[in-house]
């Protein structure tokens, strides 16, 4: 028979042994924490005992002086745990990687240098078309911790401030009933021979869990109501305590409010949190009770709900009085930055270990899910809905 011709060698065809990738070599991270100078905003992203952490394992960290004012970490007990301490905001923004609490201003971003990797809030809701161009003309790497999702589909950050802004609806509307304010000189709770408080949550999530929990500690009769069945059910199952609980139906919902002392508005929406109550539910309420509308920040659920803030945190409509701050956990600044240092520290551990922020990605797909920019390229389809901006998947820039 004639031999075959083959275009391949006898050498081509033989197995070759697979060349594996191997992973880059631990990096040093360059830090920068600015001082936050968003409106009433008082958390940092690490405490003193984060940063010694990160500074025992190679890792450079500037502080700005002050940053840690709001929390009552001194810069001396950054300085001792191995930060530098710096008085010019140029110099904390001149570092690779910037750590912020609240989205960097327009010159804040001016400020820092073109391939340099922020991870802060992003606050979709409240952002401009400006601040997303201004990032891809520095070819920023921006990640939004508010968006990172673990392997169990749990936000981690969003979740730990949002237990604070549970248990701390609470204690709030307990400061709000007593005489020194505006309340009718009730205690929030159960004490012998006097009728317990009556506190209505709205909504069934983490925030309703917690003040709850809160609620029910305090010896309070709770009632929930949420259209979910499946987080009602879940909801008393966590609690292991026999509660009220009900779908939002408007007759039911005001037999509740009528009788109640504390309302908290704990619902989430997609886009905007749905109006349950309405303003003639709220007239219908007792002079004197308290509505703390948590999810103000994406709207607020109460129709008679509008923006205060921490310096004057309270309003009266229709004789009963309204707290919508947004930003409740800044209330509680330090528990709330312990809280978010503990969340960050591991990541930025991890980040370094694994040679960079490029490298981590690609194997921690949390990081993947709170990247919205690569190098300048937008990665966010909701960023892009939003502003009608072009859209690159990134997993064809992370290979």
């Amino acid at each position: 028979m004639p031999k075959q011709f083959s275009p391949f060698s006898k050498e081509e065809l033989l197995p070759k042994p697979e060349m594996l990738e191997i992973r880059k070599s631990k990096d040093e991270l360059f830090i920068g924490i600015p001082r936050e100078t968003h409106f009433e905003e008082k958390r940092i992203c690490l405490t003193p005992n984060a940063v010694a952490a990160l500074t025992s394992n190679g890792h450079r960290i500037v502080v700005e002086s002050g940053a840690g004012d709001g929390t009552n970490f001194s810069d001396d007990q950054y300085s001792e745990a191995g930060a530098k301490i710096s008085y010019n905001t140029n110099d904390v923004f001149a570092c690779n990687i910037i750590l912020k609490i609240e989205p960097p201003s327009l010159d804040e971003i001016k400020m820092m240098n073109p391939q340099s990797v922020l991870i802060s809030a992003m606050q979709l809701k409240t952002q401009t078309k400006a601040y997303f161009k201004a990032l891809a003309e520095k070819r920023i790497t921006a990640i939004a911790f508010d968006y990172i999702q673990d392997n169990h589909g749990i936000f981690p950050l969003v979740k730990s401030l949002s237990e604070i802004a549970g248990i701390a609806s609470v204690l709030i509307a307990a400061e709000i009933m007593n005489n020194n304010n505006l309340g009718n000189g009730l205690l929030l709770g159960n004490i012998g021979g006097v009728p317990p408080s009556k506190v209505v949550i709205i909504g069934a999530g983490t925030v309703a869990e917690f003040a709850a929990r809160s609620a029910l500690g305090l010896g309070a009769q709770v009632e929930v109501f949420d259209n979910s069945l499946t987080k009602l059910r879940n909801l008393q199952h966590k609690l292991q305590f026999p509660i009220a609980t009900s779908t939002i139906q408007p007759k039911n919902l005001l037999k509740s409010l009528i009788d109640c002392d504390v309302a908290i508005g704990a619902l989430r929406g997609k886009t905007r949190t749905p109006v349950v109550v309405t303003e003639t539910m709220v007239e219908q309420m007792k002079d004197g009770a308290v509505v703390i509308d948590v999810s103000i920040d994406n709207g607020g659920c109460f129709e008679t709900s509008e923006i205060t803030t921490h310096s004057n945190p309270t309003m009266v409509k229709h004789g009963v009085i309204h707290y919508c701050v947004p930003n409740v956990p800044s209330r509680y600044s330090r528990t709330a930055s312990v809280s978010i240092s503990n969340i960050f520290t591991p990541y930025l551990l991890n980040i370094g270990e694994m040679g960079g922020i490029e490298n981590a990605a690609r194997f921690d797909k949390s990081l993947q899910k709170g990247m919205y920019f690569y190098h300048g390229i937008l990665t966010n389809k909701n960023i892009a809905d939003w502003f009608n901006l072009p859209l690159t998947d990134i997993n064809l820039l992370i290979l």
